[in-house]
């Protein structure tokens, strides 16, 4: 470790060209160095490795047994080190053979991935996908050691210290089975808040939301009869069931099962973005990756 410390990587490419001409002028003229520098260089070795590495020859210099130990881990340093700061390689997706993991919901799979799995399959078939489950109190840990390569989540409340990039907004929209005798056409506010209600509660068993909220402010409330964790079970609720919900547009969007109609009230909706560390930002790969999914999830 001592030696390392004292060594100038420029000793190091100087000793490499050394081994290999057997010859300081010739070396000098390869490392486009003066002929003196080189044998500076030199010196500065031989007293790092306590040896003489080069002695003078009948034809040049001839290298000690020392310098021939030396010759090919050095040689194997130095090309690995090259290709450390090299720039980074155009990324070929249709030779690649990466396993991108990344988190999210239900809603989110069936909103962005969704819509990026055929285009992801026939640009890079080499490639696998992991979509692991969403948790948000441990997303940014998760992306920063490297066990995630993206997550999605929602513009507010994501989690600090993560680059992000705003997917689409979403609204929300009233759903219920196709022929749901009360969807005919758009309800009144009152005939809204008669309606037996799902919504879906990501901490679980909550019965209440952004659209409880909304009325609340007009002092109205409305009838929910039905908690679940997840969309993907609302979806057969609503097309089996006379329960209706307040669901993303683009989770119903061209479901011939469900009708869908504006609510009498307006609720805020969000903004759904693609978060990932610092650490993957600039790799040629994931920036592939990042703008095949939002090319996807704007067409």
């Amino acid at each position: 470790m001592n030696n390392l410390r004292r060594l100038d990587l420029n000793l190091l490419v100087t000793l490499d060209v050394l081994l290999s001409e057997h010859n300081v002028t010739r070396a000098a003229e390869r490392l486009n160095f003066s002929q003196p520098s080189v044998s500076v260089h030199l010196a500065k070795l031989r007293d790092i490795f306590g040896d003489p590495l080069l002695l003078p020859g009948p034809r040049g210099m001839r290298p000690t047994a020392r310098a021939e130990e030396l010759r090919e881990p050095l040689r194997q340093a130095l090309d690995a080190l090259e290709h450390a700061v090299s720039p980074a390689s155009p990324f070929n997706p249709a030779e690649a053979s990466h396993t991108w993991r990344v988190a999210a919901t239900d809603y989110a799979e069936s909103t962005i991935l969704l819509p990026v799995l055929s285009s992801l399959r026939a640009a890079a078939p080499g490639t696998r996908l992991a979509i692991v489950e969403a948790a948000p109190p441990r997303i940014a840990k998760q992306a920063e050691q490297g066990d995630i390569d993206l997550a999605f989540h929602t513009s507010e409340g994501a989690p600090p210290g993560l680059r992000g990039r705003v997917l689409f907004k979403e609204r929300y929209v009233l759903a219920g089975r196709a022929d749901h005798p009360r969807l005919k056409r758009r309800p009144t506010l009152a005939q809204f808040c008669k309606l037996e209600q799902v919504i879906v509660s990501p901490d679980g068993g909550g019965f209440s939301g952004v659209t409880d909220e909304a009325l609340a402010e007009v002092g109205l409330t409305r009838r929910v009869v039905l908690s679940v964790p997840h969309f993907l079970f609302v979806m057969s609720v609503l097309a089996s069931t006379d329960l209706v919900a307040m669901v993303p547009a683009r989770l119903v969007r061209g479901n011939g099962a469900l009708r869908v109609v504006e609510a009498p009230i307006e609720v805020p909706g969000y903004e759904m973005a693609m978060l990932w560390h610092e650490r993957s930002h600039r790799d040629p790969a994931h920036q592939w990756l990042r703008e095949c999914i939002v090319e996807a999830v704007a067409t």
